[in-house]
């Protein structure tokens, strides 16, 4: 049996925690620990419960998202954070990947989007929806943020093959079946990786992937 996704829900609108709490509670593999409604109430949360996953707003009153994200991180940096909100400005959206959020999702996103979302930030391995990439990549596209002025690091073939994989989204169990390895040689190679580019998230490496255009935005969305 699968080990349980155990899940911290933040946000300040009740309706909406009440909602996302009743949706997930219904999903297999996922239970909902606790909620918070605001950034404080996020921090002393994660720090009882550890949880595996905390889904957390940004825009929340006493503490925003972003300072309780970067608190949980460097209390507990176990714990991946998926961020749940309606904005997408860069105003937001760095900043909480700054602070060790590894998945930003937005709030008009599907269902399934969220759950796949939720899977893959429990495994550590990141989530960006299509619409903040495009923010993200509009600021990497400014002359203070250019792909020129990104130092070149050296990866081998099969690094630079499995970073584009990574950059498409894949998970390890989906990237080695497709590299027709194992896991633990897939695992190896991401570790090399996130070392090498002196990343601390797939999300951070998949965004050094399309600033170096060793993606495009289209191709990277499966």
């Amino acid at each position: 049996m699968s080990k349980m996704i155990r899940i911290l829900v933040v946000d300040d609108h009740i309706v909406v925690r009440r909602g996302l709490i009743a949706m997930l509670e219904t999903e297999p593999g996922m239970q909902i620990v606790g909620e918070a409604a605001n950034g404080v109430e996020a921090v002393a949360q994660a720090r009882k419960l550890v949880p595996d996953v905390v889904l957390m707003d940004l825009v929340m009153p006493v503490m925003d998202g972003i300072e309780a994200t970067r608190q949980i991180k460097q209390e507990m940096p176990s714990v991946n954070i998926l961020v749940l909100t309606s904005f997408s400005t860069n105003d937001k959206v760095i900043p909480s990947l700054n602070a060790g959020a590894i998945g930003y999702l937005l709030k008009d996103s599907t269902p399934v989007d969220l759950v796949q979302a939720i899977h893959q930030v429990s495994q550590g391995e990141g989530s960006l929806s299509t619409a903040v990439t495009r923010q993200i990549l509009a600021q990497l596209q400014t002359p203070v943020a250019s792909p020129e002025q990104t130092p070149e690091v050296e990866l081998t073939e099969r690094e630079t093959e499995v970073l584009k994989f990574i950059a498409h989204g894949y998970s390890n169990a989906e990237i080695a079946r497709l590299m027709v390895v194992s896991n633990a040689t897939v695992h190896t190679h991401v570790s090399r990786i996130l070392s090498k580019l002196n990343v601390s998230s797939r999300t951070q490496a998949a965004l050094y992937a399309l600033k170096k255009k060793l993606v495009t935005l289209d191709e990277s969305s499966k």
